[in-house]
């Protein structure tokens, strides 16, 4: 497998952002891209995402084999959110390795969640999807998405070893569909996905991301 760059390596931290202003989109308005409600929040952030984002998920769609669809599980995050699970999960981290340096956990954390400097959630530009049939069944693909990568041995590396010829068969499908219409995959996370970020620009070597955190427009009570 070849080198991993996590979402906390400066590498990453360092890409500038030039934020292009895009807005953030309700796929619940538009009702071309299945949505999966395990993840759902009140204020219905799940089901946002930068405009540029839902439109590349749209023609990914049309790329699939005959009888699949993509899932949509969760895109905007908001940065409070992001914050919460990577502090909770560090403290996971800390128990779990009492020996370790902050910098040293800080990284092995963000193989699970990013860091919320640079988290591609915050910037309404990553999606966490897998695939379904179009009768509804959701595909198995090696683990469940957000499988936590110390209890399940890393399977939810999107190209581990440790899996079974279809899961890694769906994977490949997947990967190939969003590859094709310039999405990113973040490698200890076969279920995420992102265009426009910080990490896009760094795999993509482009100048800077097109997107820095969002805020997703309150309803008038």
């Amino acid at each position: 497998m070849s080198e991993i760059i996590l979402m906390s390596d400066p590498r990453i931290t360092g890409v500038p952002v030039r934020e292009c202003g895009e807005p953030l989109v309700d796929l619940r308005a538009l009702k071309v891209l299945q949505l999966d409600e395990r993840l759902a929040d009140a204020e219905g952030a799940y089901a946002h995402l930068r405009r540029s984002v839902v439109d590349r998920l749209v023609a990914a769609q049309s790329l699939l084999p005959r009888g699949l669809r993509l899932l949509i599980v969760e895109g905007y995050r908001p940065l409070e959110v992001q914050r919460r699970y990577f502090e909770e999960y560090l403290e996971t981290m800390r128990t779990a390795h009492p020996g370790w340096a902050e910098d040293r956990l800080r990284r092995q954390a963000s193989r699970y969640i990013a860091p919320p400097e640079t988290a591609p959630h915050v910037a309404g530009a990553a999606v966490d999807l897998t695939l379904m049939t179009d009768s509804g069944t959701e595909l198995p693909m090696g683990t469940e998405i957000n499988a936590d990568p110390e209890e399940c041995d890393d399977a939810c590396y999107t190209g581990s070893p440790a899996i079974g010829s279809e899961p890694a068969r769906d994977r490949a499908i997947l990967a190939s569909a969003l590859t094709a219409v310039d999405l990113v995959n973040y490698p200890t996370e076969w279920w995420h996905w992102s265009y426009g970020d910080r990490y896009w620009a760094f795999a993509r070597r482009a100048p800077a991301a097109h997107y820095g955190p969002a805020r997703l427009a309150r309803r008038p009570t």
